[in-house]
């Protein structure tokens, strides 16, 4: 369906100084998270443009049509298998869209603390993230994905949560609530999840059900 591969890049980049391409140094913070880039062997790595708009910078893997824009390379935190990010401590958002995550939890029987689980691995509640493959919005909605599921604008926080929660309480019903196997799917598509009788062998799929339990269980305890 997605990747969630530049995600953390976005909550690093936000919490950093600005950098240039060229020369981007590693950050260990103290909430055990890790920035750099262009490091040998440090996995894989994401090009992020940053623009300007009306309503201030955006950053996003998809190249600007038009206008100026800063090339930023950071690598990808959240699909990385070796990634020294400590996901027990690193900062919840308890903060962001909390009616939304509420209501529309709430009306498909989601627990809350799933949805801000998902929401904070897939774009760390950045309502404007984009993907290079095309997904869009806090819950990283592909326009497929998105239109089956009856959202017009995935850009839009309200319409992306409700397809996002929509289509994760699918993936529940169909894996008998397992949310391992849900969470999986959401990542690598129900298909794949199928194929393998579980969740399947790529690594990111896997990191990305460990780190969205650890959230999962952490949003829960601090709700």
């Amino acid at each position: 369906m997605h990747r969630a591969c530049f995600i953390y890049s976005l909550i690093m980049m936000a919490a950093s100084t600005s950098v240039s391409a060229d020369n981007v140094k590693r950050i260990q913070k103290a909430d055990g998270s890790v920035e750099f880039s262009n490091v040998a062997g440090a996995g894989q790595q994401t090009v992020i443009y940053k623009s300007q708009t009306g309503e201030g910078y955006v950053f996003s893997d998809q190249k600007p049509h038009h206008g100026s824009f800063e090339v930023l390379k950071f690598s990808c935190y959240a699909c990385n298998p070796d990634s020294t990010i400590n996901w027990h401590t690193i900062s919840l958002n308890q903060v962001s869209y909390v009616s939304e995550v509420q209501r529309i939890a709430d009306k498909y029987n989601v627990d809350p603390a799933l949805v801000r689980a998902v929401i904070h691995a897939e774009s760390a509640f950045n309502s404007k993230a984009m993907s290079k493959k095309g997904a869009q919005g806090l819950m990283q909605l592909m326009p497929g994905t998105a239109k089956d599921l009856g959202v017009i604008n995935a850009l839009n926080p309200g319409e992306n949560i409700e397809g996002g929660v929509k289509y994760l309480a699918k993936l529940l019903s169909l894996f008998d609530g397992d949310i391992k196997l849900a969470t999986a799917a959401y990542n690598a598509g129900p298909n794949a999840v199928k194929k393998y009788n579980g969740i399947p062998p790529y690594s990111e799929t896997k990191v990305y059900v460990e780190r969205v339990g650890i959230l999962h269980q952490r949003y829960q305890r601090e709700s």
